[in-house]
């Protein structure tokens, strides 16, 4: 196995000319991205591509959390919930600068579907499921004083008490950014703005794809044994009618300001009975989401309906806030594949994950889940090392943190962090989210630093990301657009609105930063 650095990234176009490789992976979301990673650390030979920018689909259009699925247990999916929660622990143990304990807040009203002892029951269970050793704490009782005591702007109609449990926070563009970084340092090829346009075949089994650069501008044929088709909503393009059947469920998302001195986030359930987040957010709070079956992936677009559903759903249970329509930031939609089930309840339908075969040589996973994205992974390599012939070794990216990750106690380490970028003259909160965001390559932003003591200044006032993290972004990250810097490697776009100085600042940067590159 080639042992390579994960950063910087390399667009390594010529190299995925120079050979025919074991695994082509079509699709830099999460499951491609951890696919190609498993693959190339057990000795395959892998080639990765995207069509856009790494995460640019679904993969940075999710909730955000790392998390068992509490509401799954509804539907007695304790498997899936209980697969989820080791995860929970694996994921926030080789990446506890992207994965962050969260504290979640779940209130009970009077009604037909409520019942404090079944939800305690559930809870337990919950915790139960978790076993071992867990980033979160176990979950607790409030009665109703204490919990309009802490959150006053709870609704106190009907109010019956509530419960607060833990899961996880993640940054998902980032974290699906480090696993390719980690997928290039076991070896893989990476390469994003590669379009795979059409299958290749010989003797009736898939061989490669014929890919378009759009960087470069040509089309060549990158040749496999094996391929991986994790291109979700979109991967029903390139098999056409052998592809198996899906449904596509769009999600939406709608950012609102913060809520003031809180730190957890709430679990609520709509007029209808659909549950939802209330979650702080990089000094902001992400609200969703919404779920409407569509027809195609295109349709990934937020709506003025979806919007009003979710500030309705907010505004009648946390009535406290105030918050109007016109207190929206932004709003996103993502659309994922689900099993294509006959039944009317979308939340119904399993979020199990399988693996299909809808022609020799060609693998096309169908579900899951972001949280479960690495350990389904590992099912997929197994498939394709069958499909090879050959023995699988086992898997090891349980074992190995991924890039950035601190040694020691995250805390400690993130106040020294802290205190060094602070001596450079960045802010306290742009320092805390910079070691939350790149952990130990918070050295790399030091060096940018003190190459230019400028770039310490804010893109934006009102966002905590700094002018070094864009030059970063494209010198190490793959980064060739704004887009890819200010909604991807960081989600400014989201935060704030009308940042259209901010916006020619970056073209500029971009563009002198591409020019040195060249």
């Amino acid at each position: 196995m080639i042992q390579n650095a994960a950063f910087p990234l390399i667009r390594n176009v010529a190299a995925l000319q120079a050979r025919r490789f074991d695994l082509l992976v079509i699709g830099g979301g999460i499951y491609g991205a951890w696919t190609a990673y498993d693959a190339a650390q057990r000795g395959l030979s892998v080639a990765l591509i995207e069509k856009n920018d790494w995460g640019s689909g679904t993969s940075s259009a999710s909730s955000k959390l790392i998390h068992g699925g509490l509401r799954y247990l509804e539907h007695y999916e304790f498997s899936l919930v209980r697969h989820a929660l080791r995860e929970r622990r694996t994921l926030s143990r080789i990446a506890p600068h992207l994965v962050r304990p969260l504290n979640f807040i779940l209130p009970v009203w009077q009604g037909p579907r409520a019942s404090m002892f079944m939800l305690s029951a559930g809870l337990t269970l919950y915790d139960l499921l978790a076993a071992g050793s867990q980033p979160v704490p176990r979950h607790r009782r409030y009665k109703r004083a204490e919990l309009l005591s802490d959150y006053p702007f709870i609704d106190p109609e009907r109010l019956l008490g509530g419960f607060r449990y833990g899961d996880c926070q993640e940054d998902d563009a980032r974290m699906t950014m480090t696993v390719v970084a980690a997928a290039q340092s076991a070896g893989a090829v990476t390469a994003n703005r590669v379009a795979a346009e059409a299958l290749l075949e010989s003797d009736g089994r898939v061989t490669g794809a014929r890919v378009h650069d759009s960087v470069e501008g040509r089309r060549f044929d990158l040749e496999a044994e094996v391929v991986v088709n994790a291109a979700g909503p979109w991967a029903r393009q390139l098999p056409g009618a052998s592809a198996p059947k899906v449904k596509l469920i769009k999600g939406t998302h709608i950012v609102m300001p913060a809520i003031a001195g809180q730190r957890e986030a709430f679990l609520l359930t709509a007029g209808d009975g659909r549950v939802f987040f209330v979650i702080p957010w990089y000094g902001r709070t992400l609200v969703g989401t919404t779920e409407q079956t569509v027809s195609d992936p295109a349709q990934a677009q937020p709506t003025d309906e979806e919007i009003r559903y979710l500030v309705a759903g907010v505004r009648n249970s946390l009535p406290g806030l105030g918050w109007s329509e016109k207190d929206v930031i932004s709003a996103f939609a993502g659309v994922r594949t689900l099993q294509d089930e006959d039944t009317g309840d979308l939340s119904a339908v399993s979020r199990e994950f399988v693996i299909t075969e809808p022609r020799p040589g060609l693998i096309m996973p169908v579900g899951g889940k972001y949280t479960t994205s690495r350990c389904d992974a590992v099912d997929i390599v197994d498939r394709v090392y069958r499909a090879l012939r050959r023995k699988p070794p086992a898997s090891r990216t349980h074992l190995q943190p991924l890039p950035g990750a601190p040694e020691g106690e995250f805390e400690a380490w993130q106040a020294h962090a802290m205190k060094g970028l602070g001596h450079f003259g960045v802010d306290a909160e742009s320092a805390q989210w910079l070691a939350q965001r790149h952990g130990s390559r918070v050295e790399r932003i030091g060096q940018l630093l003190a190459e230019n003591p400028a770039w310490r200044e804010r893109i934006h006032p009102q966002a905590p990301f700094i002018l070094a993290e864009a030059v970063l972004a494209v010198r190490e990250e793959m980064a060739r657009s704004p887009e890819d810097i200010l909604r991807r490697r960081m989600p400014l776009s989201l935060l704030v609105q009308g940042a259209a100085k901010e916006l020619d600042a970056v073209e500029m940067l971009l563009a002198d930063e591409l020019r040195r590159m060249t």
